[in-house]
């Protein structure tokens, strides 16, 4: 009696969404946010593309899974989101220290944003990070022009990263959270909701 070929997806064996995953990043690294697709990622790691689905929802969620993020930006950004607007640029900065600040938390940021460094993936940042995931949460603190406002704040976001984790610069990478919120969080304020050229 021989085996008939089965149809359909393949069962979700342990392995599968390690290999998922494996197949994603590699796309992503690759062809970049907007070259991956769902479809792609099934068929590069040998199962069907609701698998995907089942496992990790949409492009967008697969995407923050792929870069390995030991927190979700979007959860961690919806209470500041839901504050509204006013303050908000003080609200986000405190955040995102406490978040980078935290010993169990910074290790693996750390190791992400070095990674990205080292292996030129500055189009996964540009293309997918930026526009996915901190873009869309970003645009409803914005009363118009988030193309413009959006990056302004990344740009503020990012180099403070480089600056006070990565290459630690004195004093920024000593200086106690409230009083970069109070330096840097009137400035992202501004870039959120004030007056722009």
């Amino acid at each position: 009696m021989t085996a008939r070929a089965s149809r359909g997806r393949r069962p979700g064996a342990p392995d599968t969404r390690a290999e998922v995953l494996a197949a994603a990043r590699a796309s992503f690294a690759e062809k970049g946010f907007r070259g991956t697709t769902i479809r792609a990622v099934a068929s590069a790691a040998g199962v069907d593309p609701a698998l995907v689905h089942h496992y990790f929802g949409t492009k967008d969620d697969l995407f923050v899974a792929a870069l390995e993020i030991p927190v979700d930006p979007r959860e961690i950004l919806a209470p500041v989101v839901a504050a509204g607007p006013d303050g908000a640029g003080e609200r986000l900065l405190r955040t995102f220290l406490s978040v980078w600040d935290d010993p169990a938390i910074q290790p693996g940021l750390l190791a992400l944003v070095r990674s990205l460094m080292a292996d030129d993936s500055a189009g996964l940042v540009r293309d997918g990070f930026i526009p996915v995931v901190v873009g869309p949460v970003l645009a409803s603190l914005v009363r118009d022009r988030p193309e413009v406002r959006v990056p302004l704040v990344a740009s503020q976001m990012i180099g403070l990263i480089v600056a006070r984790y990565v290459i630690a610069v004195p004093p920024l990478a000593q200086m106690p959270a409230e009083d970069l919120v109070a330096r840097v969080g009137p400035v992202l304020q501004h870039y959120l909701t004030g007056d722009l050229p």
